[in-house]
């Protein structure tokens, strides 16, 4: 058991690899827990989900800085990355970072644009905030000023590291790393002015509020742009999401990266400001963490210890 920002988890020690999976506070997993219960009684309706998936809509929405209004309810982040794709005139050009993540990369190839390889001569950029292989973060405030369109996959980023993204004109993330709730739940937060360029070609029952029959009546904001939810999925995340977005995510953010640096420091490299860190070293025995692009990556969320990047350095040095 260890305890972190007022919450209590029971994650064992040496779990460096939130990058991959994040691992649930008690309050979070006891909240879904409840819900299998309840499903296994035959105690729910499907309107019974409806406050959970509403309630995660205005965690994702405040934690990167846009109205619930502006938010889509999804599963996956390729499943909106490719709504913009099928969006974008044929023969485009976006730019991705070098390595990037292939929900990011791949449904602009898939739909036929050309990937580009700078920003100039790009028609929209599409990058990761933190940068899933490396942890590499991208200069926002550079983006900001290109004047190019900008999607960005918050994934990697969201439930460390602050984030005021309503200026972007895509913003999309998944509930499972670093917002510790159940895979299946994920977001896309659209600008206000840029919800009439995407087309809503997975229309359904949500995101119309009609059940049956052949009128296309689209809800009037991002929600028309909602999947059919996967409901426990939300119960996690409508836990996980406004508490995460009540805490002070800058004593977060030194906390995780105060960690890779102890780490990165003790090796003789250099500080990257990121909490996701990958060296030029074998895996670990007792440290659980994952191999990118041939390097070991060691990711450092609120659970994480000193103690657990000792093991790294112990192991290593």
């Amino acid at each position: 058991m260890r305890e972190a920002f007022g919450a209590v988890f029971d994650v064992e020690p040496g779990y460096l690899n939130t990058a991959s999976i994040g691992v649930p506070p008690r309050h979070v997993a006891d909240a879904v827990a409840a819900a299998h219960v309840r499903w296994r009684r035959g105690q729910d309706t499907s309107s019974a989900f409806t406050e959970a998936v509403e309630t995660s809509r205005a965690g994702f929405g405040k934690l990167v800085g846009v109205p619930a209004t502006s938010v889509a309810c999804g599963a996956t982040v390729s499943q909106f990355v490719s709504l913009v794709a099928q969006a974008l005139p044929a023969g485009s050009k976006v730019f991705v970072s070098p390595g990037e993540f292939t929900s990011v990369s791949l449904p602009f190839v898939a739909a036929g644009h050309e990937i580009v390889s700078t920003v100039d001569e790009c028609d929209l950029v599409a990058v990761s905030v933190v940068q899933s292989a490396d942890g590499a973060v991208a200069d926002l405030e550079a983006l900001r000023e290109s004047g190019k369109p900008v999607l960005l996959d918050v994934s990697q980023a969201a439930g460390w590291m602050p984030l005021s993204l309503a200026w972007a004109d895509f913003v999309v993330g998944v509930a499972y790393k670093w917002l510790m709730s159940p895979r299946g739940a994920a977001w896309m937060a659209v600008r206000p002015d840029r919800t009439d360029f995407l087309r809503p070609v997975a229309a359904n029952w949500y995101s119309t509020g009609e059940n049956y029959g052949t009128e296309l009546l689209l809800r009037p904001d991002a929600r028309r742009f909602d999947l059919s939810p996967t409901w426990i999925s939300h119960v996690g995340a409508a836990v996980a999401l406004p508490w995460v977005a009540s805490l002070d995510l800058d004593a977060v953010r030194a906390h995780c990266v105060g960690l890779t640096d102890r780490l990165l420091s003790r090796l003789g490299l250099p500080p990257t400001g990121s909490a996701i860190v990958s060296v030029a070293a074998p895996a670990v025995e007792g440290v659980v963490s994952s191999v990118r692009a041939g390097r070991t990556r060691f990711a450092c969320h609120m659970y994480n210890t000193i103690e657990d990047v000792d093991r790294v350095l112990e192991a290593l040095t």
